[in-house]
């Protein structure tokens, strides 16, 4: 059984996408955490502020097989795959870690965690004690290099919009 670390960003319609996004994740794979809703702005270009939520879970599919799986919630969901990859999102789902393989094909471990605080300080929320593959630190460690961010817990989801 493999342990996972996925980031689920979006900045259109947030709440209902993210919602909706966590709802498939659980139908799809084990022992689901998720982490509490991070803030962040637009990254390379102009845009709407993003919601970003990290996820633990466990698979007995392979990575390949876990980026399908990735792949079509985001295609249910609307998810343009033609749109420039720096521009607003209905949803994304990155594979972030899986267990503590390191393969350049796959961008495993993500590099993304080392450059951005909306994807590692969910994941050091989830897992502060892990280590990073490359880096050899905890992701605690790693988060107390970076900004914080504005940070809700996850029912603010669940909370009618006023």
């Amino acid at each position: 059984m493999a342990k996972i670390h996925i980031n689920i960003g979006s900045n259109q319609n947030r709440r209902s996408n993210i919602s909706t996004a966590i709802e498939a994740l659980k139908l799809n794979f084990l022992t689901t955490q998720f982490s509490d809703v991070f803030v962040s702005p637009a990254y390379g270009f102009k845009g709407d502020d993003f919601y970003n939520v990290g996820v633990n879970a466990s698979t007995d599919l392979p990575i390949d097989g876990v980026i399908e799986v990735l792949h079509f919630i985001e295609n249910n969901q609307g998810r343009d795959r033609a749109q420039a990859k720096f521009s607003s999102r209905l949803i994304d789902l990155d594979l972030v870690l899986y267990d503590g393989v390191v393969d350049a094909k796959y961008n495993l471990p993500r590099g993304d965690i080392l450059k951005h605080n909306f994807v590692l300080l969910p994941l050091a929320q989830l897992s502060p004690a892990g280590i990073h593959p490359l880096a050899k630190k905890t992701y605690l460690e790693l988060s107390a290099t970076l900004n914080r961010l504005k940070s809700y817990n996850i029912e603010i989801l669940n909370r009618t919009k006023k």
